[in-house]
C-alpha cells in the first residue's frame, strides 16, 4: 500500500484488534502500536489507573492517542472505549482510516482473557451493555465497518480488500 495514513482499529474488548492490527502491520510493512501497551509503558497497569477512577485511564489514553495520531504508516490497535472520547477520534481520524472491527459478542465471551479487562471482569454481562453504549459511537467514526470472519487470516484478508478501496 503506497499510503502514509495510519490504519486505525477500534471496536469491543476482545474483537481481535491487537491480533489483527499485529499481522496487518508485519504483512504491510507498517509500524504498529498498541495504546493499551504504550499507557501501561507510561503510566503504569491499566487496573492500578482504573482503581484511581476510569476518568484517570481516559485522560491518559487520550494524552497516548494524541500521541500516536502523529506516527505515518502506522497500525494503530486502540482499547475498547477510545470511542467515548470524541477528541481521541478527531486526533486519530486526522491521518488514520479508522477501521470498525466487529466481532459477535458470543465469539468475544467464548475467547476473551477477562483478567486483564478492569470494566468487564467482575462482571461480564457488562459486555453487553457496554456494546450497547458504544456502537452507536463506533459506526459514526469508523470508514470501514469490518465484521469479523471465523478465522483472524479470513478477517485479515477481507480487511486488505476494504482497506484497498477505501485507499
Amino acid at each position: 500500500m503506497c499510503n502514509s495514513k495510519n490504519i486505525v482499529l477500534i471496536g469491543m474488548p476482545g474483537c481481535g484488534k491487537t491480533t489483527l492490527g499485529r499481522i496487518l502491520a508485519e504483512r504491510l510493512g507498517y509500524d504498529f502500536a498498541d495504546m493499551d501497551y504504550l499507557i501501561e509503558v507510561k503510566f503504569g497497569k491499566i487496573d492500578d489507573l482504573f482503581t484511581q477512577g476510569e476518568d484517570n485511564f481516559r485522560q491518559k489514553e487520550t494524552q497516548i492517542a494524541k500521541e500516536v495520531a502523529k506516527e505515518n504508516k502506522t497500525v494503530i490497535a486502540t482499547g475498547g472505549g477510545i470511542v467515548t472520547r470524541a477528541e481521541n477520534m478527531e486526533a486519530l481520524s486526522q491521518n488514520g482510516i479508522i477501521v470498525f472491527v466487529d466481532r459477535e459478542l458470543s465469539e468475544i465471551i467464548l475467547n476473551m482473557n477477562w483478567n486483564n479487562r478492569p470494566l468487564l471482569k467482575d462482571n461480564k454481562d457488562h459486555l453487553e451493555v457496554l456494546y450497547n453504549q458504544r456502537i452507536t459511537l463506533y459506526n459514526k467514526y469508523s470508514d470501514i465497518h469490518l465484521k469479523s470472519e471465523p478465522t483472524v487470516d479470513e478477517t485479515y484478508k477481507k480487511l486488505l480488500n476494504a482497506l484497498k478501496e477505501a485507499l
